[in-house]
């Protein structure tokens, strides 16, 4: 061979051929969302290893529990029969004492408050039927002057039963439980305090009604159950702020259910099955504990802060771990459930933490299930990549596979509900999302008019899309066009991104890529 000059060409032959080896499988690297800021890489936190709404014993089993089961039958139908007649006598003298009384935004008046010592008599004596024959009780409450707000775990149906009995406070309670037969009724002498917990307008009502009631002393104890829903009772879920934002003391109170053979806990029982069970069982065990009152540090102590500590108590008194899970976990749920998901409790996904960080509702997070159940997840929850692709109305191409692999964290090939709703909801938090919107709708030709149209939106994504056919375009555009008027409106557009926040890489800037077809082969002549 002779030596090489700087005139001589590199390569002694005539052309070179290269083999492009291509991958059905999503393998594209890269970040989609770099326009928006979203720079690093998703992390996806592990899933909780524990379930704070499980019962541990959701069915009969075992010789002793049958045989007990059978054995308490005759006496359960007593017990059925002591409960619908307190039930029957203390809704009428609610009735009395509620007869004519119109200015409900007052204390009650004393006489009226002695009538209710007949429904409260009547709440013990269904404590009884249920099998609490005794009530072990441990410190006392404090006077209502010194804490005139309480907050408890909640485990069961029992507690509030307890509560009315012992305590006759205010309860703050779902606006659902007014429409509830008879115990509506008995709720509403307690001058309960309804809150609809989506609505933010009525969550800032409670609280000012909160505050108000907290300050009279001529008004009962505002009782609160902080975790919005009920648990095991083995642990803790998170807390809601309304029992701290007035800033008056606190006085905690947990309740316990020793047991063996049967868990009352209602978790994911049915009320139905829960009462033949407490109904019967010989005895069943409740316990009672009141803690030592929590004062707010000082006039600059956040709410945020009196909840952690008094959280801390109660979570300390019942030696248990308190986890970030909220009443949206159990929306998701039952969600799951619904869809006949073989493990339902591995959709919940600890909605305080995922609210806190990236401001995601718990109905938004319900939709993004919907979607995601929509792609035909395998029994352990699992997703392929086609079946993404389907239900986001994608064709598989570089783009839709840097997408995929982004939420793909595991890069195993599958993502999980976690994946995705974690994903979509980093992209929709983005400070650059709401405008990437925007701006994607005015560069269609949203800019010019109210509307745009297909042959718009095809021509704004062309770059990214060159290899779609004009019927994969279509189905893409049919996403944004709810109404099939052949028009896409500002609010729709940017309404459908904010349900498929994954969709903005299709409407922002891009690395310049390019698709091999055919045989893979490229010659270098």
């Amino acid at each position: 061979m002779a030596d090489a000059d700087l005139t001589s060409p590199l390569l002694a032959s005539d052309h070179i051929v290269l083999t492009v080896h291509s991958s059905a499988a999503p393998s594209a690297d890269g970040n989609p969302y770099r326009a928006l800021g979203c720079e690093d890489e998703l992390v996806v936190p592990p899933p909780a290893t524990l379930d704070p709404f499980r019962n541990g014993t959701p069915v009969v089993e075992g010789l002793y529990e049958w045989v007990k089961t059978v054995l308490c039958l005759p006496v359960a139908l007593l017990r059925l029969a002591l409960f619908g007649m307190c039930l029957a006598v203390g809704y009428v003298a609610t009735k009395v004492a509620l007869e004519g009384w119109k200015d409900k935004e007052n204390p009650m008046p004393k006489w009226r408050c002695r009538v209710m010592w007949i429904t409260r008599m009547c709440a013990r004596c269904i404590l009884f039927s249920f099998g609490y024959q005794w009530i072990k009780r441990k410190g006392k409450p404090a006077p209502r002057e010194i804490a005139p707000i309480i907050v408890s775990n909640h485990v069961s149906y029992i507690e509030p039963i307890f509560y009315f009995y012992e305590l006759f406070p205010t309860i703050v309670a779902s606006e659902s439980h007014d429409s509830i037969p008879f115990v509506g009724t008995i709720i509403r002498a307690m001058q309960v305090i309804y809150v609809n917990r989506f609505l933010p307008s009525s969550r800032r009502q409670t609280i000012r009604d909160i505050k108000r009631r907290a300050s009279c002393d001529k008004f009962p104890r505002v009782l609160l159950f902080p975790e919005g829903t009920t648990t095991n009772g083995r642990n803790l879920i998170s807390f809601q702020l309304g029992a701290f934002i007035p800033g008056y003391p606190i006085q905690p109170v947990i309740v316990r259910y020793p047991h063996v053979h049967f868990d009352q806990s209602w978790g994911n029982v049915s009320l139905g099955k829960l009462m033949f069970r407490m109904f019967t069982q010989f005895h069943n065990f409740f316990e009672i504990e009141y803690l030592p009152v929590v004062y707010p540090l000082d006039d600059k102590e956040t709410a945020v802060h009196f909840r952690e500590r008094t959280s801390r108590a109660l979570a300390t008194a019942l030696n248990a771990v308190q986890t970030g899970h909220s009443y949206g976990d159990i929306m998701l749920n039952l969600k799951a459930q619904e869809a006949k998901q073989e493990n339902p409790s591995s959709y919940m996904v600890e909605m305080t933490k995922l609210e806190e960080t990236f401001h995601v509702s718990s109905m938004e997070a319900v939709d993004f299930l919907d979607k995601f159940l929509a792609m035909n997840p395998d029994p352990s929850g699992r997703v392929q990549y086609h079946d993404f692709l389907r239900v986001l109305r994608l064709k598989a191409c570089p783009l839709s596979a840097k997408i995929f692999s982004f939420i793909d964290v595991e890069k195993c090939g599958t993502i999980t509900f976690r994946q995705f709703l974690y994903g979509s909801a980093r992209i929709m938090s983005q400070p650059g999302f709401h405008q990437a919107c925007e701006e994607a709708f005015a560069g269609c030709g949203g800019a010019v008019k109210p509307y745009i149209v297909e042959q718009e939106l095809r021509d704004f994504i062309q770059p990214v899309i060159n290899s779609w056919n004009a019927d994969e375009v279509h189905e893409f555009f049919m996403l944004f066009d709810n109404d099939y008027d052949g028009r896409i409106a500002k609010n729709d557009f940017v309404l459908c991104l904010r349900r498929n926040p994954l969709l903005i890489a299709f409407f922002t800037p891009q690395p310049k890529q390019k698709e091999f077809e055919g045989n893979g082969v490229i010659e270098i002549v």
